[in-house]
C-alpha cells in the first residue's frame, strides 16, 4: 500500500505531456502488443433475417412421423454412421408443440390422414415438412382407394425426397436443401434429384429397351 501512496499535490504525468517514452516499461509493451493483435481485425455487416436464418436452419426440432418401412432407413440415417447431429437437427421432439421440422416418412392411409393435419396445425410457425421416400411424396405403388397420393393432397410440403426407401445420402441432400431453402426464405417446394440419372449413365448396368426398327 505504500507503493500506491503519493505526496499531497503529486500529479500522475502522461507520455504526452512530456513526461517520456514507455517503449520500455511493461505498459507499452502491452499497448505495442494490444495494437499488433488488433491490425487485422475488422467487422462484418449482416441484416438480422439472415442471422435468424442462419440459427435456425441449424436449431430444426424434428417431429418424426414414422407408419411404414421408410421407418428402418430413418433410423439408418439417424444413426452415428451418417449423423444428424452435423446439421443441428438429431434431437427429435415427439410433441408438435416443441418441433419445427415434420418428417413424413412412410405411407399415408386416409384415416391417418386427419391425424398428420392435426400435428402439423399444432406445430408452432415457422414450420417445415419433407416428405420421405415415395409413398409419403407421390403414394408410391399403393395407387389404391385406401392410400393418400402424396401428403400435399393434406398439409404443404416443402422437400421431397424420393426413393423406395430412399438413400441415406439422398436423404440427408434433402435436409440440406430444407436448410438452403429455409437460409433464402424460399418456401416453394423443392424435389431431390438423383446424382446420377440411371436413364442416361450407361455405367449404373441398366437394360436399354430398343424398337424394332432400330434391331
Amino acid at each position: 500500500m505504500g507503493e500506491l501512496s503519493r505526496p499531497h499535490g503529486a500529479h500522475l504525468q502522461s507520455p504526452a505531456a512530456g513526461g517520456g517514452s514507455t517503449a520500455g516499461t511493461p505498459q507499452g509493451a502491452l499497448r505495442s502488443a494490444t495494437m499488433e493483435a488488433g491490425e487485422g481485425a475488422g467487422f462484418a455487416t449482416t441484416r438480422l433475417k439472415d442471422m435468424l436464418s442462419w440459427a435456425q436452419k441449424y436449431s430444426l426440432f424434428m417431429y418424426p412421423f414414422v407408419t411404414a418401412c421408410c421407418g428402418m432407413e430413418f433410423m439408418s440415417v439417424s444413426g452415428p454412421r451418417f449423423d444428424f447431429s452435423r446439421f443441428g437437427s438429431e434431437a427429435p421432439r415427439f410433441s408438435p408443440r416443441q418441433s419445427d421440422l415434420l418428417w413424413v416418412v412412410g405411407t399415408i392411409t386416409q384415416r391417418q390422414a386427419p391425424v398428420l393435419k392435426r400435428i402439423y396445425e399444432q406445430m408452432m410457425e415457422p414450420k417445415f415438412v419433407l416428405a420421405f421416400g415415395t409413398c409419403a411424396s407421390c403414394g408410391g405403388f399403393y395407387d389404391n382407394y385406401a392410400c393418400v397420393a402424396g401428403i400435399d393432397k393434406i398439409i404443404p410440403c416443402d422437400v421431397y425426397v424420393p426413393g423406395c426407401p430412399p438413400r441415406p445420402e439422398g436423404v440427408l441432400d434433402g435436409l440440406m436443401l430444407l436448410q438452403d431453402k429455409i437460409q433464402r426464405g424460399d418456401r416453394t417446394p423443392g424435389i431431390v434429384k438423383p446424382r446420377r440419372d440411371p436413364a442416361t449413365d450407361q455405367t449404373l448396368g441398366l437394360v436399354q429397351l430398343r424398337r424394332k426398327d432400330s434391331v
